[in-house]
């Protein structure tokens, strides 16, 4: 009989991840965030952002490396704590929105910002080992080598690094809508192959869950199928009638409607009777000990 333990420290994560993303969608490209940038406008901090915020536990006035930043959910309220934040994201339009954000809330003055990618060379970069307390990535580790991110950022941190991944199913599905309907949905557990590449890297990886709400909203029936449709999996095709149906008898009036949405884009005029949970797995470990100098 195979034994169980060997066959986990025999594995390699990093190789099973990479065929993983193989089978999936194609790697983010940044014009597809640039045209999404103009959602993002400075707002209130989201329960997603508190929830990464204080399970991170970073200390007032710490520098913080906050990577595929976004439109700065967690770059500005760390400024607004008196942390110094580098946001680095490979969308210039993202950036500019950072930056936005951090003159609304006057913060700018603790906010930098750096075009970067996780694919580049970051010592080419400038991004020097050990040059922040806490290194961040929410939500934004979408690449092929998920060994080499992991490194990446923990080469940079001193003290903490934090991350999420997705802990279930992706977040572009509303398992409860597919369950209603009969459709399967792959369950991917993204951060396993995180939590196991960092055992291998001989850190002490903890893990927590965030559990965000979303609503998902639309203009019309029409609208919200094509929306949903896309959630069908191969496969799956012949469920398009079902998926009618169950939005046709499940959609509301949305009372929130045109207000910005958790991405800032205006809300539509329906939206279904639950709200769907995506649920995020909070991974954080302490990196490494810069390397002694004789």
């Amino acid at each position: 009989m195979r034994n169980p333990r060997s066959a986990l420290l025999s594995t390699d994560w990093n190789q099973e991840w990479k065929a993983l993303q193989a089978d999936r969608r194609s790697a983010d490209d940044p014009s597809f965030w640039d045209k999404r940038a103009k959602h993002f406008k400075p707002r209130e901090t989201h329960p997603y952002a508190r929830d990464f915020l204080k399970l991170a536990d970073i200390h007032h006035g710490e520098s913080v490396l906050d990577m595929g930043c976004g439109g700065g959910s967690l770059a500005i309220p760390l400024a607004r704590q008196g942390c110094s934040v580098l946001a680095c994201d490979f969308s210039k339009p993202m950036l500019d929105v950072v930056r936005e954000g951090a003159q609304h809330f006057q913060v700018d003055q603790l906010v930098d910002t750096k075009l970067l990618a996780w694919d580049e060379d970051w010592d080419e970069a400038g991004m020097r080992p050990k040059s922040v307390d806490v290194a961040l990535a929410s939500r934004s580790i979408a690449t092929a080598d998920l060994e080499s991110s992991l490194v990446k950022l923990d080469s940079t941190a001193r003290r903490r690094c934090c991350i999420t991944l997705v802990a279930n199913a992706s977040p572009r599905y509303d398992e409860h809508v597919m369950n209603a309907i009969g459709a399967s949905v792959t369950r991917s557990h993204d951060f396993v192959y995180a939590f196991n590449i960092l055992i291998g890297m001989g850190r002490l990886p903890e893990v927590s869950y965030i559990h965000s709400p979303r609503r998902d909203t639309f203009d019309s029936l029409d609208e919200g199928v094509a929306d949903f449709a896309r959630m069908l999996e191969g496969g799956n095709e012949d469920k398009l009638d079902e998926l009618r149906s169950y939005i046709a008898a499940h959609m509301i009036e949305n009372p929130q409607a045109g207000q910005p949405g958790s991405k800032g884009k205006p809300q539509g005029r329906y939206t279904l009777d639950h709200v769907r949970m995506v649920h995020w797995a909070f991974i954080s470990w302490n990196p490494s000990e810069p390397a002694h100098q004789d």
